[in-house]
């Protein structure tokens, strides 16, 4: 299993738990208004609302709070601007990191994300300090019931997908970014089941994180950096052997 995957996996977890829901569904609403006030309203002509509102869906968001969230982008008049930042860095144990934000104030982002960084030890870098370490990638989680082996690789390489890895309990398809859309509308023609389709930053290399001690001191620092408001993504390059995660959860 790939560094993606275990971050992956615990969030899903976490997202699970009722109390983390409205959290999830607030930085959702946020990318969807956002996307929309970008845009435009239409999905069919708007790739990242498109995007957005699949995600959404797929964390089982209400539709009417999705039509809101796009009404209120398109609308334009909400009297909040919102602007992309991505902060990187170094985190504990030597982990790169590339936190994507949304943000209506740059400095109280910037503050929280450097006190975070700080507290673990880590260290903010200057732009592409550790991003030319990651691959932007279109991703596709597909449950292992979709099929056997050899079909559904057959599928994902008729899909124009780059790749399809065994991740445990389900399969991970990788696509270029410019193949996302395609990509994903074939697989749902054959009737696969995707459970997550978003687009990731896949690392090159990976950080091995070989004791209890190391994993828990990354997993707190990325933690905290996902529970900030005003952050979307999180993305970093480290892997965790499966018996010590399994551990660990």
């Amino acid at each position: 299993m790939s560094g993606h995957s275990k971050w992956s996996s615990i969030k899903h977890k976490k997202a699970a738990v009722d109390a983390k829901r409205g959290k999830i569904f607030t930085k959702l609403i946020r990318e969807i208004t956002v996307a929309a006030k970008m845009g435009g309203g239409d999905m069919e002509a708007n790739p990242r609302l498109r995007l957005a509102v699949g995600v959404a869906r797929g964390k089982n968001m209400p539709k009417d709070t999705i039509d809101r969230a796009i009404k209120k982008g398109a609308g334009g008049n909400d009297g909040v601007d919102f602007e992309e930042v991505i902060y990187e860095g170094y985190g504990p144990h030597n982990v790169a990191v590339v936190v994507e934000a949304l943000t209506d104030n740059r400095n109280r982002t910037a503050s929280s994300i450097r006190h975070v960084f700080t507290k673990h030890n880590g260290n903010l870098g200057a732009t592409n300090s550790v991003q030319y370490m990651f691959d932007r990638k279109g991703t596709f989680t597909l449950s292992k019931d979709a099929g056997d082996e050899d079909t559904i690789t057959e599928w994902v390489l008729e899909s124009g997908a780059d790749d399809l890895e065994d991740d445990g309990d389900t399969w991970f398809v990788t696509c270029a970014l410019e193949n996302f859309d395609s990509v994903k509308t074939y697989l749902e023609e054959k009737g696969l089941d995707i459970s997550e389709a978003e687009l990731q930053r896949l690392p090159q290399t990976k950080v091995n994180l070989t004791d209890k001690e190391q994993a828990q001191k990354v997993l707190g620092f990325l933690e905290l950096l996902e529970e900030d408001d005003d952050v979307q993504k999180v993305f970093a390059n480290f892997e965790i052997d499966e018996n010590l995660l399994a551990e660990l959860e």
